[in-house]
């Protein structure tokens, strides 16, 4: 079985298993003993036959024709987010050879990160590896810095931030992002997937659910210092090139907007105590030099006073 069909194998494992008989007009049967549809219903309800459906959850070869796709669509009740990851799985693109690893961000979208000030801005990889952020979003989330990644530190914040409902939904957000957006034979990603797998139970389950949802917006629950804990909406933006750009804003009178509008006075008062400084220094630079002029004609004169004064005149 190839890594490929292994993939897509699991995937359809995964969504038959969410499914209850009623969710798709079957009656209920309680005392059934499999999680989810039978092999037979989801055969059934995409218009193939039962021995074509096992052999696709068993990975073995196939060439999946659109209506095949389109018929296991319908049976395991796929969004367009779902269909969309769904058919990344089962029409691969060929690989390009030299390829980069990891989208390059721009100098254009690195000024407009830097120069955006008045909320939290970052921007990360499609495996959420955070590749730049702004003065204010360094200053509010040190955590969240370039070099780390957003999921990691989801499921590194405190017990008492994990437990909260704002939370749970983030945790599920960040791990249906990253399945959709990571390509599977990256190494970055079986990384993540790999660490986290190891120390994170409630990853491995989420992981497992094989849910696949691009990143779009949600809600972080954080903990900042002499605020407490409180949450902090953000929109995702597109950027060219398979990047990501977070925005944070913030509704007036929320949490969010108190903590962002207190980090922002004070960075915009030590930008202008630095401005202040150096306008300080360049005066006294100026007085310096104008003193060290005034001292050297003050010399000059001295010594112009005090040479003697040579003369062809004989009688002098």
């Amino acid at each position: 079985m190839s890594p490929h069909s292994n993939r897509f194998a699991q995937y359809l494992k995964a969504r038959r298993a969410q499914l209850k008989p009623e969710d798709v007009g079957f009656p209920a049967d309680p005392g059934r003993r499999v999680n989810g549809l039978k092999r037979e219903e989801v055969a059934e309800l995409a218009g193939i036959s039962v021995e074509y459906y096992t052999r696709l959850e068993q990975g073995q070869s196939y060439q999946l024709s659109e209506q095949v796709l389109n018929g296991l669509t319908r049976a395991l009740k796929l969004d367009a987010d779902a269909a969309a990851y769904f058919y990344r799985l089962a029409l691969p693109e060929p690989p390009v050879r030299n390829a980069p690893t990891t989208p390059v961000i721009t100098d254009s979208v690195r000024q407009i990160v830097d120069q955006w000030s008045d909320v939290p801005v970052f921007v990360y990889d499609r495996n959420q590896d955070v590749l730049s952020a702004n003065e204010l979003a360094r200053a509010i989330f040190p955590k969240i810095t370039p070099g780390s990644n957003s999921v990691m530190i989801a499921f590194a914040m405190d017990a008492g931030v994990r437990e909260t409902p704002q939370w749970q939904a983030l945790a599920r957000t960040v791990v249906a992002a990253l399945r959709f957006h990571g390509e599977p034979a990256d190494p970055r990603l079986q990384q993540i997937v790999g660490e986290l797998s190891v120390r994170e139970p409630v990853f491995r389950i989420l992981w497992a659910d094989h849910d696949a949802v691009p990143l779009t917006s949600g809600v972080v629950p954080a903990y900042i210092e002499g605020f407490g804990l409180g949450d902090f909406p953000w929109q995702n933006l597109y950027v060219p090139g398979g990047l990501f750009m977070g925005v944070w804003p913030a509704p007036p009178g929320s949490f969010a907007f108190g903590v962002i509008d207190h980090f922002r006075r004070q960075l915009h008062e030590r930008a202008r105590a630095i401005e202040a400084a150096s306008r300080d220094e360049s005066a006294a630079g100026t007085r310096a030099a104008q003193s060290r002029g005034f001292v050297r004609r003050e010399l000059d004169s001295i010594r112009l006073a005090t040479e003697p004064i040579e003369s062809e005149d004989p009688a002098l």
